[in-house]
């Protein structure tokens, strides 16, 4: 890391610029922060506790509320404590670990979802195979080649965007970036532009291909199955299909955003960033705690036994 750059604090100008707005702001956040990481602890415990619910779908699940708890946390206290205090200003060691933790989170949600449906495309359409195919020995080696290829892309991306030479150290945003780390350096980023592509194409087009590839086959299997199979299937897609739609159109927003900052006012700015960092882990549990019956017959179950203790 360049040493004098990394000296010199990133100042938040946006946060003057919202006025009295910052005090609704803060209560907002953190209302929406702490219900997320709460509804997502009680998911993880309830399919913890449940050894019925010990099943590749849900041990999946289990990982996209981490993600969602992760991609939170990793921006929520810094954007709380920027709207209170008077001096907004944070360390480039600071901005590159949220650009890190930031990357990842995206990075794990769209590929959680993809395994997600590869898992929802062998349950319905080779039944007989789920047992020997989605073993847990497989779906942890899964989970493990994620976590570990995203936080070497994420790693090496850190790298390259911590060796720039920055001439600029205001940022019109509520967080760090490694687009905005970039639009501050003094020389050209041609290389980290290209990586962040290729990076871009690993951790999100591909996914989300192999989300509509599955989703292509399950439905012309479906299609052919009795009324009530149909139900059965789509009931257990359902949940998938809205997290997955929820949180693609909350980057592509973000995405749009990112090249377009300068050019729409400040409330986007404060939507785009909590439509992907705080309410996708608030929503996912939720739409799967309403609408998995198993899921939601546990949860009940352990509200009524707490009940009963008291």
């Amino acid at each position: 890391m360049n040493s004098s750059a990394s000296t010199v604090p990133i100042t938040f100008t946006i946060y003057s610029s919202l006025g009295l707005n910052n005090f609704v702001l803060v209560i907002c956040i953190v209302v929406l922060y702490i219900s997320g990481l709460c509804i997502n602890l009680f998911l993880i415990v309830v399919i913890a506790v449940e050894s019925r619910l010990h099943r590749p779908m849900y041990v999946l699940l289990v990982n996209l509320a981490l993600s969602g708890m992760m991609g939170s946390s990793s921006v929520c206290p810094n954007i709380i404590k920027h709207l209170i205090v008077n001096k907004q200003e944070t360390s480039l060691k600071l901005c590159l670990t949220q650009v890190f933790f930031g990357n990842m989170y995206g990075g794990c949600i769209f590929c959680i979802l993809a395994l997600m449906a590869y898992d929802r495309y062998v349950s319905i359409c080779k039944p007989l195979l789920y047992h020997s195919i989605m073993t847990p020995a497989k779906v942890k080696l899964m989970l493990a080649i994620v976590y570990f290829l995203l936080s070497l892309f994420s790693a090496v991306q850190v790298y390259l965007i911590s060796g720039l030479t920055l001439c600029g150290h205001t940022v019109d945003k509520l967080l760090c970036d490694s687009l905005v780390i970039a639009n501050l350096s003094c020389q050209k980023t041609t290389l980290i532009s290209v990586y962040g592509l290729c990076c871009a194409v690993c951790v999100i087009v591909s996914p989300c291909f192999l989300v509509i590839l599955s989703y292509v086959h399950i439905f012309t299997v479906i299609l052919k199955t009795s009324k009530e199979s149909r139900r059965k299937a789509l009931q257990t897609c359902t949940p998938h299909l809205v997290t997955f739609i929820n949180f693609s159109v909350a980057s592509f927003f973000g995405v749009i955003y990112n090249r377009l900052s300068h050019e729409v006012p400040k409330g986007v700015n404060v939507f785009t960033c909590m439509s992907f960092f705080v309410i996708p882990p608030l929503l996912h549990p939720i739409i799967y705690g309403i609408k998995m019956q198993e899921i939601r017959q546990s949860m009940n179950k352990m509200i009524k036994k707490k009940m009963t203790q008291l």
